[in-house]
């Protein structure tokens, strides 16, 4: 089913150009299945639901009820106890970050794969995401005169204006406080240190402080 599960995902993620491809899911994969015997999580659940947390994402569908609607016809085909399906489909769904609108996920399978997945948005691969994103998207790297929005609802951070830049205030620097496993935290104060020098570097270089 894990080897069925990943060639869905290579041929859906295949064709994504803004940080969402398919070795953004090998890595969260990884992440995860190395955290669940970490943290003493079930280690399928969290590898299935890593392969594919992505599919019903509501930015690279048409909207989140048809993303689901993929994942579950996908699902359907599968022979999966009905308990584990439930484990997947509530990690898959609850995991989001979406503005921070999100209540904390519960089940050490959720917070084990939602920390892989927030990782991956952190550090120097989560830096070069961002921009892809940002690019993919048409959205400017910087300007100054615009603040990052402190108070945003979940319509707003998808689709208010603001800056690739802003997005490490409004959600990157928040990750390493949002952490809910030992290891993650752990990783995330590395990755958390890395963004900060960038943007602080960057800054210096966009107003010519570093000469």
């Amino acid at each position: 089913m894990l080897g069925a599960a990943r060639a869905f995902v290579q041929g859906d993620a295949g064709k994504h150009t803004d940080g969402h491809d398919w070795p953004h899911i090998e890595r969260v994969t990884a992440l995860a299945v190395e955290l669940a015997h970490r943290m003493g999580a079930d280690p399928f659940v969290c590898e299935l639901a890593a392969l594919l947390h992505d599919v019903p994402d509501e930015k690279l569908n048409e909207s989140l009820e048809a993303g689901m609607e993929k994942l579950n016809r996908w699902l359907d085909l599968q022979q999966l106890e009905p308990g584990t399906r439930e484990a997947v489909v509530n990690i898959i769904s609850t995991i989001s970050y979406a503005g921070g609108q999100r209540p904390a996920v519960s089940s050490l399978e959720a917070q084990v794969v939602q920390d892989a997945d927030r990782l991956d948005a952190m550090g120097a691969i989560g830096i070069a995401r961002t921009f892809a994103f940002a690019g993919a998207r048409g959205r400017e790297m910087y300007d100054p005169s615009l603040p990052p929005r402190e108070q945003m609802t979940r319509e707003e951070y998808r689709n208010g204006r603001s800056t690739t830049i802003n997005h490490f205030y409004e959600k990157l620097f928040k990750l390493k406080d949002l952490m809910n496993t030992s290891y993650g935290k752990e990783l995330a104060e590395q990755r958390h240190a890395f963004m900060v020098e960038f943007v602080e570097q960057f800054k210096r270089e966009w107003e010519g402080t570093d000469r």
